[in-house]
């Protein structure tokens, strides 16, 4: 569902990816550690279409995001850090226009179940958005991939500044995603939760995929001393 082929960006003399191979299967958590700079955010811009790939190629449910860019953005979604949603209009309202955008048009009670499903409760579903914690438009944003029928979810730093307890509803809801057969790709500095959440991690350094394992292969201690042993 989500593939790199030999994806490689330069910046001038700067190699921000080098020949990265990946490949992500349908309902598999795919988690990229790495430190700032590693390449992480540049391999999700490319997927995106944000970022230009200087060779190689890119796909999403095997279109060429580079030869067909608008036909690959029907399958997938994205949740960056800080989901940007209109501050003066509800949850919901948030959440029909941008499903409108996407070619869905959904009823108010199927856009309340998407909500609910996403882990928001029923009490901030008509509530401005400006008022939301950051966990609760994250959750936004999931039920807004859910209405668009995401095949491929990108999420980059998702947990990034959530308590503990937001941060394990949002793990909660990935999985469920994932069982559902979502392809999940996750950049993220978060060891413990790129453990408990991921069925593969790999570890970046310099725009190359230093590293790759299953997550059950490895407990939390181990992957983080493989971690700092790479960086």
């Amino acid at each position: 569902m989500i593939e790199a082929r030999q994806l490689s960006k330069s910046y001038g003399d700067h190699k921000a990816l080098k020949q990265l191979d990946i490949q992500i299967n349908v309902g598999e958590i795919f988690a990229l550690l790495g430190q700032n700079g590693a390449g992480k955010t540049t391999t999700i811009n490319c997927f995106l279409g944000f970022v230009k790939p200087s060779s190689g190629e890119v796909l999403i449910n095997g279109v060429s995001v580079t030869q067909d860019p608008k036909e690959s953005k029907k399958y997938l979604a994205y949740i960056p850090e800080t989901v940007m949603l209109y501050g003066n209009l509800s949850g919901i309202e948030n959440l029909a226009f941008f499903s409108s955008l996407a070619g869905q048009t959904y009823s108010t009670e199927e856009l309340k179940a998407f909500l609910s499903k996403s882990g928001l409760q029923e009490s901030a579903h008509d509530r401005r958005v400006g008022g939301y914690s950051k966990g609760m438009r994250q959750k936004v944003g999931i039920a807004i991939a859910l209405a668009k029928k995401a095949k491929a979810l990108f999420l980059d730093e998702p947990t990034s500044g959530l308590d503990p307890k937001a941060s394990n509803e949002f793990s909660v809801i990935l999985k469920e995603l994932a069982a559902q057969g979502t392809a999940i790709l996750m950049a993220t500095h978060d060891i413990f939760r790129a453990k408990e959440v991921a069925n593969r991690i790999g570890i970046m350094k310099e725009g190359q995929l230093v590293s790759e394992m299953p997550a059950s292969g490895l407990s939390a201690n181990e992957l983080e001393q493989l971690y700092l042993q790479t960086i």
